[in-house]
């Protein structure tokens, strides 16, 4: 038996029954790349229609192939997630292919690696507005949608665990998360009577090469990664879309409010005698930001 934690079923592989989704529609918010367009291909197997939003064409069409490689029905809309009103038209141009939205994926964000004491305002309020607020506001449609038409409804927030442990570096993306995360909860809470269960999933490390280069610049290479791990290797992308599907689906229908953390124990980690401290000014390049 090798050491760590072993590796997943290989990609494609069924986790839920066939059916599963049968008649829903998914919204993916930045399904365009790396682990949302990896949800968006894994909600695809069921032969779900998936909405992939996202600002850039290029990229939507890459997110429009993958679902449609995967076997489920697509289109590609333009979303800013920080203005309610495109939040609004972007549910209206997927239901008027696809059919009525009932899962929900905020995973839109940004971020990039600065020292909190060099951040911006502006800086801060690019980072903020789309991965707190956004949330909320696309969050809110998907509930006025589900409660106009009495249907059940489903929401997936996408966090990190910097959200829980705090993110050096990461000062303003950590905060954000953090308020989704609580979001979540609160949620939750108001919004199982009206049927709309809302969850969170906190990914750990899933490198993929659409990485930022700002970001890849701050990772070892792929054996060095696994080697800082508990589990001895990163997350595997289809391992994120099989805890996606599951959270939102039927069969998770009495867990709301929750936050899974899929990251091979990595948030728990610690040593009996810690390594020596690097300011995080010393780990990353001077930037100023405007």
């Amino acid at each position: 038996m090798p050491p760590g934690l072993p590796e997943p079923p290989p990609p494609g592989t069924p986790m839920l029954p066939p059916g599963t989704f049968a008649g829903v529609t998914v919204l993916v918010t930045g399904g365009t790349t790396g682990l949302g367009r990896a949800m968006a291909a894994e909600f695809a197997r069921f032969a779900v229609a998936v909405g992939v939003a996202g600002r850039g064409p290029g990229h939507r069409d890459r997110g429009v192939q993958a679902v449609r490689d995967a076997g489920g029905e697509a289109v590609g809309v333009a979303c800013d997630v920080r203005d309610a009103d495109a939040v609004r038209d972007a549910f209206d141009a997927v239901e008027r292919v696809l059919g009525p939205v009932g899962v929900l994926v905020n995973n839109a964000a940004a971020n990039f690696p600065v020292a909190a004491a060099d951040l911006s305002p502006n800086g801060w309020r690019a980072v903020t507005d789309i991965v707190l607020d956004g949330t909320f506001l696309c969050s809110r449609e998907l509930h006025r949608r589900c409660t106009a038409r009495r249907a059940p409804g489903a929401i997936l927030n996408i966090l990190a665990t910097q959200a829980i442990t705090g993110g050096p570096g990461m000062a303003h993306a950590a905060a954000a998360k953090a308020g989704v995360g609580n979001l979540t909860k609160s949620l939750a809470v108001e919004w199982a009577p009206d049927g709309v269960r809302v969850n969170a999933l906190a990914p750990g490390l899933f490198p993929h090469e659409e990485m930022r280069t700002d970001l890849k610049a701050l990772r070892t290479d792929a054996s060095e990664d696994a080697r800082r791990q508990p589990a001895l290797r990163t997350g595997r992308r289809h391992e994120i879309g099989w805890a996606a599907t599951y959270l939102c689906s039927p069969f998770a229908a009495f867990l709301t409010g929750h936050t899974l953390i899929v990251d091979g124990g990595n948030h728990l980690r610690r040593d009996f005698v810690m390594p020596p401290v690097t300011p995080i000014r010393e780990q990353l390049p001077p930037r100023e930001w405007s």
